[in-house]
């Protein structure tokens, strides 16, 4: 990403922003179906206002080829089989929900809509977003020996595109983890959107890294923020440090550390096996307390730093990889795995999109994602900052001339109640 052009956008940057145990260290034990009470907790709890960026809606709303490994059955009739991963073979770019079908707006269109409509019209657009339930089943997040394993209680995974773990000892709850497949631009099954993890369902998470063969772990949130525990320390940070989770021992071989984001390189070791493989951990450190980034810059060239790893890692497998050229699924998660995980897919595929046909339809993505990871993107402000983003990238690669978004803001205290 060429930081001087971003550098150059015209978008004004106040327009992107809205108003335990006895283990020893490095050990980590999974446990399946055992309460952990402290970390648990309600995402609808009273939030301060609109700054306020993990809100949703109320609870009364919810209502190397081989190695990937699914259950064949899970011990209820009703399981879904396990959906098919990017590695799999019989996809073609038209199984994604993101394909270039005639809707969208040209660039230039895009922009003249985003101007015209300002603030107030983006945030009309996702409140009718918001205000469609979802429309598929949450039943095994709900299961008793599961329910444990939810960060949240009212964020939970589609059963139709969850990821399915491997069975351990004919456990069928052992198959569960807070994570669906969405599909990228012309790509089955490009991102596993996922919830940060908890200290007891780590081992889950590295499950899920290694049975789907994911090359590129991708983390918008800190481990703590405004006091509050987001995410369990699911690796070292620090060079040399390892740790092992249940069958996994992960050890960090370097640190990376820039100015909005932090890239570690780490080693993963099946202790089953012996069998080593690399994953690249991409931690973006820049996203505000509150609110959304003043400017899409510094994620736009988060963005653009992960497309390049992933790319470059694929290649390295050459011939050992048959799955879809981009790779395998890159795992995306936050807090809640809905919020901040959800712009960053729909950046991407918005992108991807306008690289390849020169067009644009963020709400349509927005709803496409929403269909296979319920509640993603949370709150107005995402909403409102996916689109300012595309035009600071669009200015980036002079993809069209000065954008005057003068008086963008100003149409809320016009036109708002």
């Amino acid at each position: 990403m060429d930081s001087a052009l971003i550098a150059t956008s015209a978008v004004p940057t106040t327009v992107l922003n809205g108003t335990s145990g006895n283990l020893e260290q490095g050990e980590h034990v999974c446990s399946h179906g055992a309460s952990d009470g402290g970390d648990q907790k309600s995402f609808h709890s009273p939030v301060s206002g609109p700054e306020e960026e993990e809100e949703i809606t109320s609870p009364r709303d919810l209502d190397n080829g081989d190695i990937w490994q699914h259950s064949s059955g899970s011990g209820d009739a009703s399981s879904p089989a396990p959906p098919a991963s990017s590695a799999s073979s019989g996809f073609s770019d038209d199984d994604s929900l993101h394909c270039d079908v005639g809707h969208g707006m040209s660039l230039e269109q895009f922009v003249e809509s985003v101007r015209s409509r300002g603030r107030v019209g983006l945030v009309q657009d996702y409140a009718e977003i918001r205000a469609r339930s979802p429309d598929g089943s949450f039943n095994h997040a709900r299961l008793r020996a599961n329910l444990p394993k939810n960060r949240y209680t009212d964020v939970l995974c589609y059963d139709d595109c969850r990821v399915l773990l491997s069975q351990i000892d004919g456990d069928p709850c052992s198959d569960y983890i807070n994570a669906n497949f969405v599909d990228g631009y012309k790509q089955k099954n490009a991102f596993i959107s996922t919830q940060g993890p908890l200290s007891k369902t780590a081992c889950d998470f590295w499950r899920m890294v290694w049975e789907q063969q994911v090359l590129v772990v991708v983390m918008t949130t800190r481990v703590v923020e405004r006091g509050r525990t987001k995410c369990a320390q699911y690796w070292e940070p620090e060079e040399g440090g390892a740790a092992t989770y249940g069958t996994f021992k992960v050890t960090t071989a370097s640190v990376e550390e820039h100015t909005d984001y932090i890239v570690t390189s780490l080693k993963l070791t099946n202790l089953k096996t012996d069998e080593r493989r690399e994953v690249s951990h991409h931690q973006f450190t820049s996203w505000p307390d509150y609110g959304v980034p003043h400017s899409a810059l510094a994620m736009l060239d988060f963005l653009d730093r992960v497309r390049q790893q992933q790319s470059k890692m694929v290649t390295a497998l050459g011939d050992t990889w048959a799955g879809h050229p981009r790779g395998p699924p890159i795992v995306v998660h936050c807090s809640a795995g809905i919020g901040r995980t959800g712009t960053f897919c729909t950046l991407d595929i918005c992108i991807s999109r306008l690289e390849d046909v020169g067009t644009v339809d963020v709400r349509g993505t927005v709803e496409r994602i929403r269909s296979q990871r319920a509640y993603s993107i949370q709150v107005p402000d995402q909403y409102v900052f996916c689109h300012l983003a595309l035009i600071e990238y669009a200015l980036s690669k002079q993809l069209i001339p000065h954008v005057d978004l003068a008086g963008f803001d100003n149409l809320v205290e016009d036109e708002s109640e």
